[in-house]
């Protein structure tokens, strides 16, 4: 019987763990999204030249939010993760490094205009989230 009932205890020790979800930052289907969002409010603060497509932004920020909870994320785990301070500094990190590979200066409002205007020409998801004014 104590056999058995090891056999049982590992049992659930290895559904669980099998079970277990990876935390939303390693989850890319939803990160990555979350940094092109980023990326382009970014660009229509910094850029007087393009603005947001708000209602599009919110409808793309809703299908995400979708996605994690069809992933088995709950809203309190999806809120945590959205207004983590930390989540949004390796955010931003992410971004300025997109901007560099881009050779552009992340810092510069003339760069982030021209990184918006690339995006918006190439038909990306971040350009599909801006528009010229």
């Amino acid at each position: 019987m104590r056999v058995f009932t090891a056999v049982l205890m590992m049992a659930g020790v290895f559904a669980s763990a099998a079970m277990a979800k990876p935390a939303l930052r390693d989850v890319a289907e939803i990160d990555d999204q979350m940094l092109r969002v980023g990326l382009a409010l970014e660009i229509s603060e910094q850029c007087d030249e393009i603005e947001a497509r708000t209602l599009k932004g919110l409808s793309f920020l809703w299908s995400v939010k979708r996605r994690a909870n069809a992933l088995g994320y709950t809203n309190d785990e999806i809120n945590a993760y959205r207004k983590s301070d930390e989540e949004k500094a390796r955010i931003r990190a992410r971004g300025e490094a997109y901007v560099k590979s881009k050779g552009l200066d992340p810092t510069s409002a003339a760069d982030l205009c021209k990184l918006g205007k690339a995006e918006i020409a190439e038909g990306s998801v971040i350009g599909s989230l801006l528009k010229a004014k």
